[in-house]
């Protein structure tokens, strides 16, 4: 796709991916709808932008919400071209409560199926568009220490999935991205914890390859954007994981069973 004079709508934008991506997409010559709940960080990665010669909206947005899906899609710019649905949550560690499954669920999974209600109908009367997935690693793999977080990941991934099968005939275009450990707030948070699952859980993804920067996954996303690539893997290594779960699952388990069992005695 070629992303020059486009209209990309990033949630989460306010920091760490986000402001990564939306950074990366206007480098491109996107015109930047930077949506954040945070309003002040929101306004704050479209100033930088602008500062830059880009050109850049920044709005206060719930991802999870339809009614602000549909403003983020209405603004002054025009039609969206690209979607990007980055903002996530680690959510609560072990197994949580309802409120905390609500909670994850909006923010990690529906968001996506909310936006591509919306965007889908008039992609498709359009003859195309583009929706950026951003999950994790642990969608393809799991996450140790938080249920929500890998369950909401794998749906993602899931989701992102159907879209690719059911829409790419008729023009749309999915990407998911998939990184382990990124130097983020979000995973800041995670390390700070005092809870042993979520301590644990932080201890897994920094273990399990390079902590990379945000402008690292935003550079790899933006790469596939323009090829059209679904998968993308800003570390390569999760393909190996990833094939060497699916081909013995037991053994997989079980060595995350033993893998989990180390973090918890801090080894």
């Amino acid at each position: 796709m070629n992303i020059e004079q486009t209209v990309a709508v990033i949630t989460g934008a306010g920091s760490g991916i986000g402001r990564a991506l939306a950074e990366s997409f206007a480098a491109e010559g996107a015109r930047v709808v930077a949506a954040d709940l945070d309003a002040e960080s929101a306004e704050q990665t479209a100033a930088q932008i602008r500062s830059g010669g880009g050109q850049a909206l920044g709005i206060r947005a719930d991802a999870g919400v339809t009614a602000d899906i549909e403003a983020l899609t209405a603004t002054e710019f025009g039609p969206v071209d690209i979607y990007v649905a980055n903002a996530g949550i680690i959510g609560a560690p072990g197994l949580g409560t309802e409120e905390d499954w609500n909670s994850i669920l909006d923010i990690n999974l529906r968001s996506h199926v909310r936006a591509a209600q919306v965007l889908v109908p008039h992609w498709l009367s359009r003859g195309g568009g583009y929706f950026v997935s951003v999950a994790s690693a642990a969608g393809l793999l799991s996450q140790i220490g938080a249920a929500g977080y890998a369950v909401t990941k794998h749906a993602a991934v899931g989701f992102a999935e159907w879209l690719a099968i059911t829409y790419g005939d008729d023009g749309v275009g999915v990407s998911c991205v998939c990184p382990l450990g990124v130097n983020t707030p979000l995973l800041d948070a995670v390390r700070a914890s005092a809870d042993p699952d979520s301590a644990a859980g932080a201890a897994s993804i920094v273990q399990s390859g390079e902590v990379i920067s945000a402008q690292d996954v935003a550079a790899a996303t933006v790469a596939a954007v323009r090829s059209g690539s679904f998968l993308v893997l800003p570390h390569p290594q999760v393909l190996d994981m990833y094939r060497h779960k699916g081909s013995d699952y037991d053994r997989w388990i079980a060595g995350m069973r033993r893998y989990q069992r180390s973090l918890r005695a801090g080894r």
